[in-house]
Parts: structure tokens; sequence; C-alpha cells
């Protein structure tokens, strides 16, 4: 007779088969190892830790305390560094680069900050939640500011500078003088160029232009202008100011010549205006003169312009754009680069544009949607004709259909090796007409043609090894050095004079021809060892950093640390055990009770 199944039997086979099935699922543990790094404490060095109401001697001590006992303190801002007590000098707040790279070092991590933090919201959900947070805020106070300044960085004597300002406030009104009325200047070298009076809004930002004649400058060449915020009272003047590093040349950097004019040249000089940012003059011929020749006005103004005057601009010109009746231009030239462009004699009709063959503007126009593109009114043939001293970089069909002919026709070395580029298409200017897409499709033609044709050797800057990416920087950011030189970067030695006092910096280039250097405060003329660049950069006393603003990370004491490692269920040799023993206890005991 067989006996009965008894709850411990039951309780075995259960245990038994869990076992098992966790080993069969062989699910995915995290643990941490003890002892794995010391503490890591991680102070912000952003300029804010010293703007108004900072308390960047509280973080220091603070930092000091957290990594007492063997800790590692690391400074972040816009880039992560070794600990030192010098003052705060990074331009912006980002933490997440620091985190990381705790992350993958391991240990407890602290984070000693005022809050004011640009990425927090991008911070993945494990690297915002590990570490312990302690912050120190700013109180609220009250801020005017000039956020940002925009116009030509390149201008003629006879021109005018137009500059569009943005300005605002930020904070608690409250806490200021309540005053909204002030005044916006540009100022060269303490003389006043030109005044605005505005209003200051509530809170953000909003704009307003001033406009000023390039004669008022003291001479041709580099100057700064600063625009700033006057008859203000706020807590934080330092933001008060921006700069603009104006390049002054004696004649236009590119000259249009159109006999007569036409929309194509019309839009194209406004728009090679606005994409090149060099000085620029027009001139329009709208009627012939007896005896050949042409009789030529100011585009602007329309006002009469004489021949020789015409001369001398083309003579000073980087790049000269041709347009019209070869007669009228014929007589001047110069050892400019030139960009012709035939509207006489087209073949009339629908011609689309193909997508460009290899070429070098191809690049430059990788991303234009050719299909959508409306069809150029007349196409007539380049002078010269394509053969293989010149490459076409744009064709069209007619209707789509039959052979390609060229649009825009590339040549070097002829004339004093000057580059040249043909275009063959009337009516080209739909594309800027139409808007949307369209625009930026022909503004990108424009803007490849320029730096082509500009690169050359009618382009001044021709031999330039290095130059700096940006003429101002903001307090706090590196002024970047882009390698333009022929050959693999190399090393070159910078003097830079800030009014007596003068410094000489290496520019070590990276790999993609990048090299930075960190200035203090200041206007600074360069001059680059073995070479002819010169020219001025400046850095601001004005950053982002000085405005106030809400904590956006608060205080958190942070989770465990330690460095992990993961541990699935087969890692752990007790549940093996546990099966074979639960088994065979099972088995043994069903075999003395007499049980199948």
């Amino acid at each position: 007779m067989h006996r009965r199944l008894t709850p411990g039997l039951a309780l075995l086979r259960a245990t038994g088969l869990a076992a098992l099935l966790i080993l069969i699922w062989n699910p995915i543990a995290m643990r941490r190892l003890p002892g794995a790094a010391p503490p890591l404490v991680l102070l912000d060095a952003s300029l804010s830790m010293t703007g108004h109401g900072g308390r960047w001697r509280e973080a220091l001590d603070s930092a000091r305390a957290l990594g007492s006992g063997g800790g590692v303190i690391w400074r972040f801002g816009d880039a992560v560094a070794a600990f030192d007590s010098t003052p705060p000098a990074y331009g912006a707040s980002r933490l997440e680069p620091a985190l990381a790279a705790a992350a993958a070092r391991g240990g407890p991590v602290a984070v000693v900050t005022d809050g004011e933090l640009a990425d927090v919201a991008s911070l993945a959900p494990d690297l915002r939640r590990a570490p312990r947070v302690v912050v120190l805020p700013r109180p609220p106070f009250w801020d005017a500011f000039v956020a940002a300044v925009d116009g030509p960085r390149r201008v003629a004597q006879t021109d005018t500078i137009r500059l569009t300002v943005s300005y605002g406030t930020a904070g608690n009104r409250e806490t200021g003088n309540g005053k909204r009325a002030a005044t916006i200047a540009v100022v060269d070298q303490g003389r006043r160029l030109a005044a605005r009076d505005v209003s200051l809004p509530d809170s953000g930002i909003v704009s307003t232009e001033l406009a000023f004649p390039v004669s008022r400058f003291p001479s041709p060449g580099w100057s700064t202008l600063e625009v700033r915020l006057e008859g203000v009272r706020d807590s934080e003047p330092r933001d008060d100011a921006r700069r603009l590093v104006v390049e002054v040349s004696s004649a236009p950097a590119v000259v249009v010549l159109a006999a007569p004019p036409d929309w194509d040249l019309r839009f194209l000089a406004r728009t090679l205006a606005d994409v090149a940012r060099v000085p620029l003059k027009m001139f329009v011929a709208p009627e012939a003169v007896s005896g050949g020749g042409s009789r030529w006005r100011d585009a602007t103004t329309l006002a009469p312009v004489g021949s020789d005057i015409v001369r001398r601009a083309v003579s000073g010109a980087r790049l000269v754009v041709e347009g019209g009746d070869p007669a009228a231009l014929g007589r001047l030239s110069g050892p400019s680069a030139v960009l012709r462009w035939h509207t006489a004699a087209g073949q009339e009709g629908d011609w689309y544009v193909d997508a460009p063959p290899a070429s070098p503007l191809s690049a430059a126009l990788a991303g234009v949607a050719w299909d959508s593109l409306p069809p150029v009114a007349a196409l007539a043939v380049p002078s010269p004709a394509p053969d293989s001293a010149t490459v076409v970089a744009l064709t069209a069909r007619l209707a789509r259909r039959g052979r390609a002919r060229p649009v825009l026709v590339l040549s070097e070395g002829g004339g004093g090796g000057a580059r040249r580029a043909d275009i063959a298409a009337g009516g080209l200017y739909r594309w800027a007409f139409r808007g949307g897409a369209s625009t930026e499709a022909y503004r990108a033609v424009v803007a490849a043609l320029a730096d082509w044709l500009l690169e050359g050797e009618g382009g001044r800057g021709k031999g330039e090894r290095a130059v700096p990416e940006a003429r101002v920087v903001a307090n706090g950011f590196p002024v970047v050095w882009r390698w333009t030189g022929s050959g693999a970067p190399r090393d070159l030695v910078a003097t830079l004079a800030a009014g007596n006092v003068a410094r000489r910096d290496t520019l070590r280039f990276d790999a993609s021809g990048r090299s930075e250097l960190r200035l203090p405060p200041g206007v600074y003329r360069y001059a680059l060892a073995g070479g002819a660049e010169r020219g001025i950069v400046a850095v601001e006393t004005y950053s982002d950093e000085w405005r106030p603003a809400p904590p956006q990370l608060h205080a958190q004491t942070g989770a465990p640390a330690g460095r992990l490692e993961t541990v699935g269920a087969r890692d752990r040799w007790w549940l093996f055990a546990l099966v074979v023993a639960a088994l065979t206890a099972e088995w043994a005991w069903r075999r003395r009770q007499g049980l199948p």
C-alpha cells in the first residue's frame, strides 16, 4: 500500500523547480564592489560662481570638506579640468561631461554648484540620481544686458553700417531701480558714433537697429566697436556691453557691374552681400553712350559716377561681377576673381537644373533638393565654352529632357591665376523670389560660388596659414583658430598685443586643424610668426553666466556610490547546489515512504 504525498515532499519539489526555473531564466542583477575608488568632488568653476552674489569661497570650502580623506576634486564648466583654487573662468556650466567621466571612474561622487546649469534637462536619469549635490544658490537680483550685436564684419569707407542690437532684462525687477528708459550707444575708442533711446522690457529680449556712416571711423583698417547700454543701474555691469570687430577698407571687396541692370544681377548683389558678408558696391549703366562705353550710376542712389571711380573700384576689388553687354564692360579689368553672367542671346524655355556633377562646389550643394526648384527662363552658351581647362559645376535640361547643357562653368589659371566663373542662366532669380527651400538653394549656390572665387589668387586672404573662426568671443570661451594653409597643420607662434603689453603663445593644432587659445578679456592685435597674418581678436567682459537664472539642479543626498558589476543568476553557485539538494532529498524521502 502506497503512502500519500506529504507537505514536506511538496515543499522540496517546489524549491528545486523554482531554483531550476531561475537558472533557466538567468536574470541579471547589479552589485557594487566595495572600496573601488576614493570620493570624487565636481566643483562648478563657471563664471556665475563669481558673479553678483556668487559664493565661490563657500564652494571651495565645501569641495575640500567633501574630498577630505583622500578624495579628488575636478573643476567643470564648458570643459573638465584638474582642481586648482584660481577663480572660475569657464563661460558655460555643463555638468554632463563631468558626470560621464566620473561614472567611468567609479566611486562616490559629489557636486558643488550654484545650480545654474545649462544641460540639466538632457542628463540621463541614472547620472542625475547618482551624485550627492550641494547647491549654493545666488540671491535674486535684477540685471539689464546687451544680449547680441549683429552687423557686417567688413565694410568700405563709403558704406553705412547697420547694426541689429538685442537687449533685455532678467531677474527680479523689484530688486532693481525700476527704471525702464535706457540708451544704446556705439563707441569707438571713447568716441560715440551713434546712439538710440530705448525702453527696457519687463523681461526677455527685444531688438533695435542703429545705422551710421563708416566715414566716422578714423582711418581704414581694423576697428573694435563697443555697443553698450547706458543710463541703467543694475546689479551686474559686466554684461552691459558687447563688441564688434570691423575691418574698414578703402575700396569695396566685391564690385557688381550691370550694363544694363536686370533682375538676376539685382538679386545676386543682395544675396552676395548677405552670404559673403564683405563690402559690396554695385554700379549700373542703364543706357550706353555714343562712341562706346556706358554712363555709370551708383545702384543705391542712382547718382552719376565717373568711369575713373568705377575703374579704381574694380582694380582694388577681390571679386568683380560682370553682367550685360560685353562691349560696355571690356575696358574694365583688374587682377580680381571674375563672375561673368551671360544674360543675352539665350535660348528661352523651361530649363530645369540637374543635380551637380563632381566639382569644387558639389560638397557645398549636397543638401539642395534639385527636383523641387523652379526652371530658369533662358540658357545661353557660356564663354569660355567648356573644355579640358574648365569644370562644369551645374547643368540644365530643356523640359527635363534631352542633352544637358552647362549652366555654371568654373575656370582657373588665366589672367595671372585669378579664378573665373561663368553663369549662362537667365531668370535664376526666380529661385530667390519664390521663397522657402528654393530661396535657400539660391543662397547655397551663391555662397558656394563666393567661397570658391574669394579663395583664389584674387582673394586677399591667399597665403594665410591660420585664421580665427570668430573675431569676438564671450568671456570664458577660447579663441578658436582654424588651419587654412597647405599641408598638414603645424604649430605657429602668435604674438598678441593688448595696449602696451604683449604676450606670445603657441597655437597647437589638432588633427582636424583646430587650435584653442584662452585669453583674459581685452582687445588683442595678433601677428603670426613667419607669415603676413595680422588682425584683431577681442574677448568680451560679457558672459551669459553673469545673468541671474533660477537653479536647475537641487540638493540631494545621492545614491550609494561604488563600482558596479553585472551578476547573472548562473553566476551564483548556491542556486545549482539548491537544485541538486532539493531534488535529491525529495527522491530519498519518496523512496523511504515507498512512493513511486
